[in-house]
């Protein structure tokens, strides 16, 4: 089965990332570089290995997969074929303040 492939989008945020992580750590980005390349491998092998979060959409097209050892998520359309990954964000929560 054929990897999924990333959308232009979720390029630029994994290119985005990337630059922003090899600043400090270059080895750290080659890792995350590699852990996006698995995921995406595994993701066209098994399409539904990620988790349905309604509370997120309000459709089960989109799947989330953590990548392990980084704070980051990869958001996919698993009814793709090969699935197209659509996002990668990273997973940490977002605090606003009252202005």
């Amino acid at each position: 089965m054929t990897a999924a492939t990333l959308s232009r989008r979720a390029q630029r945020e994994l290119d985005g990332a990337l630059q922003w992580i090899a600043r400090d750590n270059p080895l750290a980005a080659q890792a995350l570089l590699e852990a996006v390349l698995e995921a995406a491998e595994r993701i066209g092998e098994h399409p539904k290995i990620g988790v349905v979060r309604t509370d997120l959409t309000v459709t089960d097209r989109y799947r989330f997969v953590v990548l392990n050892g980084f704070s980051y998520l990869v958001v996919y359309a698993a009814d793709r074929n090969p699935p197209v990954i659509v996002r990668i964000v990273h997973g940490a929560p977002v605090t606003y303040r009252a202005c």
